[in-house]
Order: structure tokens, then C-alpha cells, then sequence
């Protein structure tokens, strides 16, 4: 009797590995036919100020224009005179 039990256990072995051999090879073929899209477009994340992720790039900074105050004038007035004098 443990003849005829040991020939059923290796049958229905080969018979779950065909199977999953054949999903295997239906999932194989499955994601070949789906289209790539790893393009580098997709794939770029960028990170915001805070340190957030995000999909959409960041707005470029504002440039801040400093005016120049009386005292920066008065030493450049300064060193001015002072090259005269040498």
C-alpha cells in the first residue's frame, strides 16, 4: 500500500510544478506584453524646502534686491579718499 501512495504523492508533485511552471511562464509573458514606462521623466522626485516629496518641480527662488543704505556709500566714499592720499 505505500508503493501505490508513494506514486500518488510523486504525480501530484510533477503536477504542481507544471502548474506553477505554466503561471510562471503566463505571468512572464503577461509583462512583456504590458508597455514600460520607466522613462527618467517618471522617475524624478523632487524635494521642496521642508523636505517634502513631490512630482512637480519646485518654483525657482525670488531674488531679493538689497538696497544699499548710507553707510555702505560713506565707506566706499571712505576708501576712496584714502587711495587719494597715498
Amino acid at each position: 500500500m505505500s508503493k501505490n501512495q508513494n506514486t500518488f504523492i510523486k504525480k501530484q508533485k510533477a503536477e504542481l510544478k507544471k502548474r506553477k511552471q505554466k503561471d510562471k511562464l503566463e505571468k512572464k509573458l503577461e509583462r512583456k506584453t504590458q508597455p514600460k514606462d520607466g522613462s527618467l521623466d517618471n522617475m524624478i522626485a523632487y524635494v521642496d524646502e521642508f523636505g517634502n516629496i513631490s512630482a512637480t518641480p519646485p518654483e525657482p527662488p525670488v531674488e531679493k534686491k538689497f538696497i544699499s543704505n548710507q553707510s555702505n556709500q560713506n565707506r566706499v566714499k571712505t576708501n576712496q579718499n584714502f587711495k587719494n592720499h597715498e
